[in-house]
């Protein structure tokens, strides 16, 4: 089980102040050109790393890293439950940012196994595949939650999410997912330059020490459009609904269908369409 003092806290809030940065513009506006301060969104490349082996290197915003490492580790397969994530250390350096994990020695001889180099991008869905199954995996059970969610409840985590949004509101840059109560508040919201990253943050910080959530009660909301991989992270995770501001694609449809998974999309204060299992909303 993870150990709250093997977590170099004081260094991943150094490290979160980070988040965004400032600087001098020239804007045109109206006719106009100004000089103003701007505000931007930071991306670092963040490297995980499990019993001192480099797995991967993602670009992420530096802000809740210990949230993307559970995460990420959940939903890539490398740890099939929390337990086995015994500590986590946050390394600044000079060319970005190490999360140095000490993981089980069952799931680290299985990582050695199958390692991949999966450098760069700001989240993605097929990096480390050796093979087009194991890049469109399911989940080992499909999702028989009988658990049911109100429209009132979808429009309220509608309407309260740009409050749960400071650095979109600073930066206009982030995506974000919130974890939503099945009353429609919500509970827990994580933000980054990559939506598959804000999924990973949030469904880690779920599973994470103190601030654990409920797992099996309620939904996710995300600022992005449903892909696949949106949708496979979620069904890993045992979520029993998502919902998308934007669009899902077809895959992404087909996935939810078999894994059990409700999946809305367009959602919006006056509209959202439900294109899996619709018996969960009533």
């Amino acid at each position: 089980m993870l150990d709250d003092k093997k977590t170099n806290t004081a260094q991943a809030g150094l490290i979160a102040e980070a988040a965004s940065s400032r600087f001098l513009v020239d804007k045109w506006k109206s006719g106009r050109l100004s000089q103003i301060e701007d505000v931007v969104a930071e991306e670092v490349p963040v490297a995980l790393i499990y019993n001192g082996i480099s797995h991967a290197v993602m670009l992420a915003t530096p802000r809740d890293l210990e949230d993307f490492a559970l995460g990420f580790s959940l939903a890539e397969g490398i740890l099939s439950h929390p337990k086995e994530l015994y500590g986590i250390e946050v390394v600044a350096q000079s060319a970005g940012i190490e999360l140095r994990m000490e993981i089980a020695a069952e799931r680290f001889h299985q990582l050695k196994e199958k390692r991949r180099s999966m450098t760069g991008r700001t989240g993605c869905g097929l990096c480390g595949a050796e093979s087009l199954a194991q890049a469109l995996r399911l989940p080992d059970a499909v999702n028989q939650s009988q658990e049911t969610f109100s429209t009132a409840a979808i429009l309220k985590a509608l309407a309260e999410a740009a409050k749960n949004q400071p650095l979109q509101a600073e930066t206009g840059a982030t995506h974000a997912s919130f974890w939503v109560s099945p009353t429609g508040e919500i509970e827990m919201a994580r933000e980054d330059v990559g939506r598959h990253n804000a999924l990973d943050k949030l469904l880690g910080a779920k599973l994470l020490g103190a601030k654990a959530v409920d797992n099996k009660s309620g939904f996710v909301l995300t600022t992005s459009r449903a892909s696949y991989e949106m949708v496979q992270k979620v069904a890993v995770a045992g979520v029993s609904m998502l919902v998308a501001i934007s669009a899902p694609t077809g895959l992404a449809i087909r996935m939810a269908e078999q894994s059990g998974i409700t999946l809305v999309g367009f959602a919006r204060p006056e509209q959202y369409v439900v294109y899996t299992h619709p018996q969960r909303i009533r």
